[in-house]
C-alpha cells in the first residue's frame, strides 16, 4: 500500500495505491489481482476487491471501477447515473459523497485527482494511447464543467519506469507526429530501440493544465514482488496478467 504525502494531508479524502501484496489470487495472478478484465476467477477478484474495501473502510458497492479501453473518454458520476452497472471510460469524476473511484493498472499510469476548492475527486487510467489522445485534458475539462474555478491536485502512482520502457521506431513516430516537442520524452537505447518516459509525459501534461502534481514513484516492471506488469508478463510469455488498483474516496 502506497500513499501520496500531499493527499494524506487532505481531511476529506482517503486514497491508496495498492500493491499486489495481500489478496487471494494464485499462480500468475498471485496476490491482490483486482482486474475484472483478467482471466482470474471472478469470485477471487471480487474477494480481492472486498479486501481493498475493508482496508480503506469503504463500501464495496460504492467502489466504482471502469471498463478501461485506452480511450480518451472521461465520465462524471452523479445522482442520475450512479446506479449504472458499467462505466465505459478511462477516467471518472464525482462530487458525490461516500463514493470511491478505482483505476486498475499493470504498467499504465494511475492518476488520482482532488479539487480541494470544490470537493471533487477523479481518477485516470493513462496508458500511452490514452495520454496521447487526450484523456488527461478531457478529464480536466470535466472538472471545469462542474466548477470553472478549481484548485486541482494530482498524484501519479506506480507505473512502468523509463529504463524499463523500450519502444521501437513506429511508437516514437506516433509521438513526434503529434508534436516535435515530444522528443524530450525519449532517449536512445540502441540503433533500433528507444526508451520512453511515460511518467514525465503524463506529469508535464498535468502541469501544463495548472495542476499541482506529486509522485508515488515506483517502477511496476522492475518491482516484481510489488506490482503486476503487462510488459513483464509478455516477456515471460505468460497467458495473462494481474492488475493493481488505485482508489480515491470522498468522505462526508
Amino acid at each position: 500500500m502506497f500513499y501520496s504525502k500531499k493527499f494524506k494531508k487532505f481531511k476529506n479524502i482517503k486514497h491508496c495505491f495498492f500493491s499486489r501484496k495481500g489478496g487471494f489470487s494464485k499462480g500468475i495472478y498471485q496476490g491482490l489481482n483486482c482486474g475484472k478484465g483478467s482471466r482470474d476467477k471472478k469470485k477471487i477478484v471480487y474477494k480481492n476487491l472486498s479486501f481493498v474495501s475493508k482496508k480503506m473502510k469503504i463500501n464495496l458497492n460504492k467502489l466504482f471501477l471502469m471498463h478501461q479501453t485506452h480511450s480518451n473518454k472521461a465520465m462524471i458520476i452523479n445522482k442520475r447515473n450512479k446506479n449504472l452497472k458499467k462505466f465505459n471510460s478511462d477516467a471518472l469524476i464525482t462530487k458525490e459523497k461516500n463514493i470511491s473511484l478505482g483505476v486498475v493498472t499493470a504498467d499504465c499510469v494511475p492518476i488520482i485527482l482532488y479539487d480541494n476548492k470544490n470537493q471533487t475527486i477523479g481518477c485516470i487510467h493513462a496508458g500511452w494511447k490514452g495520454a496521447l489522445s487526450g484523456i488527461i485534458e478531457n478529464t480536466v475539462k470535466k472538472f471545469k464543467k462542474l466548477n470553472s474555478k478549481n484548485k486541482i491536485f494530482a498524484s501519479i502512482g506506480p507505473c512502468i519506469g523509463k529504463k524499463s520502457y523500450e519502444v521501437e521506431g513506429n511508437f516514437y513516430k506516433k509521438f513526434i507526429s503529434k508534436s516535435k516537442r515530444n522528443r524530450i520524452y525519449f532517449s536512445k537505447k540502441n540503433n533500433v530501440k528507444k526508451l520512453f518516459d511515460l511518467r514525465k509525459y503524463v506529469n508535464d501534461k498535468l502541469i501544463k493544465l495548472n495542476i499541482k502534481v506529486d509522485h508515488v514513484n515506483h517502477d511496476t516492471f522492475k518491482e516484481k514482488s510489488n506490482f503486476f506488469s503487462y510488459r513483464r508478463s509478455q516477456i515471460l510469455r505468460e497467458k495473462d496478467y494481474g492488475r493493481c488498483i488505485s482508489v480515491i474516496s470522498l468522505i462526508s
